[in-house]
């Protein structure tokens, strides 16, 4: 079985256990973004309800010869980037690209992103993806892009810390409804 190819309830289970797993860490962690005088009245994050209609398949465009670019950042100076790949989707009937970053060295792709709940339902500075993929994705390769796993960095939370501001080329003109809200328990 594919990932793409789990049961809507399996996924919904896995979805559910991850947010409970990041609640607890929040919570009780030392290495939580939760300021620590506020971690015993934290009760949990908010969360858009899951919505797979939310989790699509993106086909890359890999960038042969990575252009170098620095984020901007919340605090602090930019952080440098190298612009990898573009993936190509469809969210509600909207066609729509991200750009993909990795830093040296990393695995993960980063999906820096804005959309029309940006400032209003989440986060003001954006959110952020994390994709996992088993292999390095290939030129028309396709992807799961799960946006119920769309979190808010840590400076969301702390002013102690600096985040990666979403380039201007991943603000999308979509509401995507999907994954963390604003935490406002603070």
């Amino acid at each position: 079985m594919t990932e793409f190819e789990t049961t809507e309830t399996d996924w919904r289970e896995e979805l559910l256990s991850t947010r409970a797993e990041k609640d607890d860490f929040f919570g009780s962690h030392p290495q939580s973004p939760i300021p620590p005088g506020e971690r015993d009245d934290f009760d949990g994050l908010s969360y858009f309800d899951p919505d797979a209609d939310y989790r699509v398949t993106a086909t890359v465009e890999r960038h042969d010869d990575p252009e170098p670019l620095d984020l901007e950042t919340t605090a602090g100076p930019s952080q440098r980037y190298l612009r990898t790949m573009t993936l190509h989707l469809d969210v509600d009937g909207e066609e729509a690209s991200l750009a993909v970053y990795q830093q040296e060295g990393q695995d993960s792709l980063f999906v820096p992103f804005r959309d029309k709940t940006t400032g209003q339902q989440s986060y003001e500075n954006g959110r952020y993806l994390e994709l996992y993929p088993d292999r390095e994705p290939a030129d028309g390769d396709e992807i799961v892009v799960d946006f119920n796993l769309a979190y808010s960095p840590f400076c969301a939370y702390s002013e102690t810390f600096s985040c990666p501001l979403p380039p201007e080329e991943n603000w999308l003109d979509l509401l995507i409804p999907a994954g963390e809200k604003t935490w406002d328990d603070h």
